[in-house]
């Protein structure tokens, strides 16, 4: 038995053409966006001014107080000073006092000290220079066995972080900072002299190389450090140091690139030079992995530090204010954007 299927009617079938027609003509609804909107961070406040007068007159001061050499009274009135400063900015301050042992054998008084912004911020940013003086002026040809005055060599990094210091208590974002102040970094052996001599470069950031074993706060670490080393001098020019750039190049990229946006182009050479064999920088990247950075300056003309270097010349003569400006206030930029 076959079953016969009877044929739709005609008007039935138009009707169905015509409907389906129209719904294919209808308009799709408009999409809406469902994405959620980015959300811009808050703008931040702007950047203090860095008073090169006041960074001048903290270098200043502490060469009144005489060469700073490790256990002499000029030494340590120059320490309470510094601690008394940092303390009045608003910084909570830990000494760090220990001994040390020289290359002849001497066993030195350490006091490094410590200036710490919002400590109870998790994340920090590392600041650093190295207080004491060269306790002879082994590059010169006159009173070799005299200590420096150490005008640049010593006090311009200290000067310049001082200065920075007095606006740290107002910034209210991003990371906590530390302010260290090295000691002892200036004794190292006189042949070697921060060069590339193999057999001298441990004599030398006794300070530094004591802190990152024996940190201020256990496990220590921070998001990147900045070095201060010799950069007061007239007509300063600051390459990118080659151990810097092994260590931390992209903190490098950012504080020149800082320095060039500020007009400072000029000074912040975008060409790497190997001329330092050790400074403070190596014992924190090597020993506590903190990619921290060395800006120090580099003279063509001798093809490495100032012809002042170690000598009785590293005297107020030497500092210049514009020079103290163009880093200090690259440095507190850098800092302030920090988030």
């Amino acid at each position: 038995m076959v079953t016969r299927l009877n044929p739709v009617p005609s008007y039935i079938t138009l009707v169905g053409v015509a409907f389906m027609v129209l719904a294919g003509c209808r308009s799709e609804p408009p999409k809406t966006n469902t994405s959620v909107p980015e959300q811009q961070a808050p703008a931040l406040p702007p950047t203090p001014s860095f008073n090169a007068d006041s960074a001048y007159a903290f270098v200043e001061r502490q060469v009144a107080f005489g060469p700073r050499v490790p256990g002499s009274k000029a030494h340590a009135a120059c320490g309470d000073w510094m601690t008394a400063r940092l303390t009045a900015a608003g910084a909570t301050v830990v000494e760090q006092t220990g001994t040390v042992v020289s290359y002849n054998k001497e066993r030195l008084p350490l006091r490094n000290i410590i200036g710490r912004f919002h400590p109870e911020r998790k994340e920090r940013i590392l600041l650093l220079a190295h207080w004491d003086t060269r306790p002879f002026a082994d590059k010169d040809d006159e009173r070799t066995n005299e200590p420096i005055d150490g005008a640049n060599d010593g006090g311009s990094g200290v000067g310049v972080l001082l200065e920075i210091a007095r606006h740290l208590a107002a910034k209210e974002h991003g990371p906590g900072v530390d302010i260290l102040f090295t000691d002892v970094e200036d004794h190292g052996q006189p042949s070697g002299a921060m060069g590339l001599d193999e057999s001298s470069i441990d004599t030398w950031c006794l300070g530094s190389q004591y802190w990152v074993k024996n940190p201020h706060v256990p496990g220590y670490t921070a998001r990147f450090g900045i070095l201060l080393d010799m950069v007061g001098a007239k007509d300063a020019r600051y390459f990118q140091e080659a151990l810097s750039m092994q260590f931390a190049p992209a903190i490098v990229r950012r504080v020149w690139k800082t320095g060039e946006a500020l007009g400072y182009g000029d000074r912040f050479v975008q060409e790497t030079k190997y001329f330092v064999g050790i400074d403070d920088h190596v014992p924190v990247n090597k020993v506590l992995r903190i990619p921290t950075i060395d800006i120090i300056e580099y003279d063509p003309a001798t093809q490495a530090f100032g012809p002042y270097w170690h000598t009785h010349d590293d005297s107020m003569e030497v500092i210049d204010r514009a020079s103290l400006e163009a880093v200090g206030r690259t440095v507190l930029e850098v800092v302030w954007k920090e988030r």
